[in-house]
């Protein structure tokens, strides 16, 4: 208003824009961000001084959030030198987009531009063809396989190891599934996709996709197995570990700043600040660090909130991350009128919608949730979040994991909620069998959700509605199988087996037929090692042993075996030098 005129009401969002980039150039540096507060953008749009379609965050104009690109900016990020294949490569995705989310579309086209054919046009200039000669595809197909990881050692060296790319299975499947997709369109367009159906470099063989998902299940249980014993003992770690928090909060708020308070088992001192601060600040006492008591125990609200939903629920942490007020619904039983708390799952990864049981300990969660975010009047903030995958602003929603920023009403954010969880689990001075800390990502929870609800009776096509999985195996394939759980269930199998036999069949042997048992074994051995025969057999070779497929020949016993076997050769030479073949018999006689 100071340097062009005019009311509040004729400001606009880009006189706020520019008013920030001013800020900016004329006082730069990080000692000055508070210069650079967009708060009086939010102050604006709430007064209704812009207009109906203006961005409700001024977080929407940031370059960080740069949204969906192009097919075309998808693939030229990666400077192809072949236009035909660029041109190819962009035809390819575009057919490709309808189906697929941009997610997906983004790493099909980081697979096929990036790690196929520029690499290609790497160690092969010039190349223009997608049939690849056979040496050129091998050397292709091995560089994949491994990557470069630099390191430091204790000496301040960096060192260079090569190890195995973990996605290189997944990249192949992808450049297979790229050519074959374009022979079978040929048959359909041949005039458009006709010239480019060859060969495929990349054969059934070279996709070892049952021995990848093989070592991903044995990985993935062997982290089920870790981390399910100890889960019982990190919810109350993590519980005990929030209350101190806010016990701390609340002490501070009631001294005056400089006086002590002991709450959470320490004793702090509140903080003599120079300027306002909308957070609580206390110093130790010993060393004047200071701490910002309302951001620890805001930390370790959430990081609870988190670790306790995802365990209860074994939902996916970007649908932890859309879980809004209005997911909340109620079902009325018919039978009896009982309402029944239904959270309701928004479709994330399958496009499919779905309700969860709401038990009494995930409404306390919940409540006490709500209860936090929720303002004087009683109303859920409605905030605007920006989706990580398909690079979009979703619309205001009243999200339950959200919390103030400044002055600002703000979602967590996915790679917020895991620096939450790791910050929260560190706090609680886990390890694992290394020794080193243990570790939970989000996914795990789902995981020991899986293998702990069919452990425990669920059935797993249940399991699979409420996991929101389209194939069961995949269900399946998220329970860890413990080797106790399979002796068990094997112990189980025998004894039903038994109650079908007679039970002649398993009474006690007598003196007799024990001493007859152990004898078989006795009889069983022979000049040249063991008999193989089962117990109640007879020899049916007449002690051929040597003929015998069933003898078990000692080492030691590997001088007569030559010896027999020189013997042999000695005595059919002698029959041949001799002449006593044995001749045909006369037709009439036989």
């Amino acid at each position: 208003m100071a340097a062009k005129g005019g009311t509040v009401a004729d400001l606009t969002p880009g006189d706020c824009l520019e008013l920030l980039k001013t800020s900016t150039e004329v006082f730069p540096g990080p000692a000055k961000s508070t210069r650079h507060s967009p708060f009086f953008y939010q102050l604006l749009h709430s007064l209704g001084v812009f207009p109906a379609d203006a961005p409700p965050s001024v977080r929407m104009f940031s370059t960080r959030f740069p949204g969906q690109l192009t097919v075309e900016q998808l693939v030229d990020r990666y400077g192809l030198a072949c236009r035909p294949v660029r041109d190819l490569l962009v035809d390819y995705l575009r057919e490709r987009q309808p189906a697929v989310d941009y997610n997906t579309l983004t790493g099909l086209a980081t697979a096929l531009a990036l790690w196929f054919w520029k690499d290609l046009e790497k160690h092969h200039p010039g190349i223009d063809s997608l049939r690849l000669a056979p040496d050129v595809a091998a050397a292709w197909k091995r560089r994949l396989q491994t990557r470069i990881v630099r390191s430091t050692n204790e000496h301040g060296e960096t060192v260079e190891t090569t190890v195995e790319r973990a996605t290189a299975s997944n990249t192949l499947m992808t450049v297979r599934a790229f050519y074959l997709d374009l022979a079978q369109w040929a048959l359909d367009e041949p005039t458009r996709w006709g010239p480019w159906a060859v060969p495929c470099p990349v054969r059934a063989g070279d996709v070892q996709h049952r021995k990848m998902k093989s070592r991903q299940k044995a990985r993935m249980d062997q982290r089920t197995r870790e981390r399910l014993p100890v889960l019982p003992v990190l919810l109350e770690a993590v519980d005990r570990n929030r209350k101190p928090g806010a016990a701390r909060l609340a002490a501070a708020e009631h001294v005056r700043p400089g006086e002590l308070f002991t709450a959470g088992g320490q004793t702090l001192r509140r903080a003599i600040l120079k300027r306002h601060s909308p957070h609580l600040w206390a110093e130790e006492p010993e060393t004047g660090l200071r701490r910002n008591l309302a951001r620890e125990e805001s930390n370790s609200f959430w990081g609870w909130a988190a670790v306790e939903v995802l365990r209860m629920t074994g939902i996916r942490i970007e649908e932890l991350s859309e879980i809004s007020h209005h997911s909340l619904v109620q079902y009325r039983l018919p039978s009896t009128g009982e309402l029944v708390p239904l959270p309701q799952i928004a479709p994330s990864k399958t496009d499919e919608e779905r309700l969860l049981v709401v038990s009494p300990e995930l409404a306390d969660v919940l409540s006490a949730i709500i209860c936090r975010v929720r303002t004087a009047d009683g109303s859920v903030p409605l905030v605007i979040a920006y989706d990580h995958h398909e690079k979009v602003w979703n619309p205001p929603m009243p999200l339950l994991f959200q919390r103030k920023i400044g002055l600002e009403d703000r979602p967590i954010p996915i790679d917020g909620i895991c620096t939450l969880l790791q910050d929260t689990l560190a706090a609680t001075g886990f390890t694992g069998a290394t020794g080193k800390p243990l570790h939970f990502a989000p996914h795990d929870f789902r995981r020991i959700f899986t293998t702990d609800a069919v452990m425990n009776g669920m059935p797993p096509h249940i399991a699979q509605l409420i996991l929101g999985h389209r194939d069961i195996n995949t269900t399946i394939g998220y329970k860890a199988v413990y080797p106790e759980e399979a002796i068990n269930r094997h112990r189980a199998f025998i004894a039903r087996r038994r109650e079908l036999r007679p039970s002649e069949e398993y009474r006690s042997p007598t003196e007799e037929e024990w001493e007859e048992f152990l004898g078989h074994f006795e009889r069983r051995k022979v000049a040249l090692g063991g008999c193989g025969r089962a117990y109640g057999t007879s020899c049916i070779h007449e002690h051929s042993c040597i003929r015998c497929p069933l003898l078990r020949a000692d080492p030691a016993q590997r001088s007569r075996l030559v010896d027999i076997r020189d013997n042999l050769i000695a005595r059919i030479a002698e029959a041949e030098r001799e002449g006593w073949g044995v001749r045909p018999r006369d037709s009439r006689s036989a």
